[in-house]
């Protein structure tokens, strides 16, 4: 089975599906934005503010469904800031829950590996009593940084692709 390419920053220029959203839709302070790097890769960066209640900002893409059956892990390609971020992954948009997985950025570039049967349900925070991503479709894709604590962040990613 070949790679699905789920998304490649660097190859188009056409971002209009990829959205900005922080705790603000809860009260919250936080603040990110999404720009172009020189190389044509995304730049996600932003300031996590414990405000209101807050603590979260995130990158979301949304598209038509994909069938994904027989692929077992979400490679991308990326360079953070040695913090620690979530990936995240819905079947469905109208499902509750979000198929997490969290990883800590090097500071380099690197390429990080998530088994597709590691990502856990979650909902607002907190692990729900229902199995593992069942890695049969998905329509979402998000980047999420939400640590707890008051942070300035930077994670810079190529792309996106399933095997």
């Amino acid at each position: 089975m070949s790679k699905l390419l789920l998304f490649d920053f660097s190859s188009t220029g056409d971002w209009s599906n990829w959205e900005v959203e922080n705790d603000v839709v809860m009260g919250g302070r936080s603040s990110s934005n999404l720009e172009s790097s020189a190389e044509g890769n995304a730049i996600f960066t932003g300031t996590v503010s414990l405000e209101n209640n807050g603590g979260f900002a995130s990158l979301q893409y949304h598209f038509p469904t994909k069938d994904i059956k027989g692929y077992t892990k979400a490679i991308i390609f990326l360079k953070g800031d040695g913090k620690k971020y979530q990936f995240r992954m819905k079947s469905n948009l109208k499902e509750r829950a979000s198929y997490v997985y969290g990883f800590k950025t090097s500071g380099d570039w690197e390429t990080v590996e998530i088994p597709l049967s590691e990502m856990e349900p979650v909902y607002h925070g907190r692990k729900l009593d229902i199995p593992n991503f069942p890695a049969e479709k998905i329509q979402e894709v998000r980047f999420l940084i939400g640590n707890n604590k008051e942070e300035n962040f930077r994670l810079e990613i190529d792309k996106i692709e399933l095997n």
